[in-house]
């Protein structure tokens, strides 16, 4: 593998860079007015589900994750298409109550019926979902915690009204802003949230000891890394560094370096701005026969026929 000399690799925010791979697109958002006691399940979730409640109280019950209690100023964003469940909580509904969604002309939906004149719900939230671009999706998002529960963070109800005002208007480059202003919620939502028992990425990169080691991989994926040069990188022995980031990262460090050169590489690839030898170059490989070599072993197809295939 090429030489890199470490000491002027970029500077580089992995969490940044996991989002900014995964292209997020086509975001939904809606404001929702309940009222009484409701339930409503969704089956049709489509990419990233998010929710902050702005007045009132709420259960939230993802399939397989443990019901959650909301209040006003909480935000939680479930980054895997997964059905779930809304429910009131003041008062709790009956055994088995399924609440219809009534949408408004002015595009609210409301919850428990419309009540002109009746004051402001009890309980207002902003809920949306949106959709990957990325080919990687699935690898991208094993590298994040399976939910970020975040309590009364202004921050985060700032970025969810900017979204929100956005998606209801007709400004030029109306998209591109959504793709960013999604970008720094999921962000602000996983840096926000308390560490995550669940291994990967972000709890790596809350370890005092791992960070430096994973930042410094993502700023030189090209270089010729190995299980020493990254405990020194972590001031660990080697055998230490490799037991720490098993247990955290969810799995041994080469591993995570083949995974995430492989997910740079089908970027580079997809993009067709970029030839094989440069994308092995980039990669951390010594020429394109061994470059072409491992990309084949790991995604079961040459990279000229992976470019061909994404053009």
């Amino acid at each position: 593998m090429p030489e890199t000399d470490l000491s002027t690799a970029t500077p580089v925010d992995p969490l940044s860079e996991v989002i900014s791979l995964l292209q997020p697109r086509a975001p939904f958002s809606k404001l929702v007015m309940a009222r009484g006691a409701f339930r409503v399940r969704r089956d049709d979730v489509r990419g990233v589900f998010y929710c902050m409640v702005l007045a009132g109280r709420i259960q939230i019950e993802v399939d397989q994750r443990a019901p959650a209690q909301l209040a006003a100023g909480d935000f939680i964003l479930v980054p895997d298409v997964l059905p779930f469940t809304l429910s009131s909580r003041d008062p709790a509904p009956a055994a088995g109550q399924q609440t219809r969604i009534e949408r408004a002309a002015d595009g609210v939906l409301n919850i428990g019926g419309r009540q002109d004149g009746a004051g402001a719900a009890p309980v207002q939230l902003l809920i949306g979902h949106c959709s990957f671009g990325s080919p990687d999706r699935e690898l991208l998002l094993s590298l994040l915690p399976e939910s970020a529960l975040v309590r009364g963070e202004d921050r985060l109800a700032a970025l969810a009204t900017l979204v929100r005002d956005e998606v209801h208007a007709a400004r030029p480059a109306r998209d591109r802003v959504l793709e960013h202003l999604l970008q720094v919620l999921m962000i602000e939502a996983f840096r926000s949230a308390p560490t995550q028992a669940t291994p990967g990425l972000l709890r790596g990169l809350s370890d005092p000891r791992l960070a430096p080691a994973l930042r410094a991989l993502h700023g030189a994926p090209g270089a010729a890394w190995s299980v020493p040069l990254l405990a020194a990188e972590a001031g660990l022995s080697r055998s230490a560094f490799f037991t720490r980031f098993n247990r955290i990262v969810g799995q041994p460090p080469m591993g995570y370096l083949l995974g995430w050169r492989m997910t740079l590489a089908r970027h580079m690839l997809g993009g067709g701005q970029m030839g094989i030898s440069e994308v092995a170059r980039r990669t951390g490989y010594g020429s394109a026969s061994a470059f072409t070599t491992a990309f084949t072993r790991h995604n079961g197809t040459t990279p000229a026929r992976y470019a061909r295939e994404m053009a």
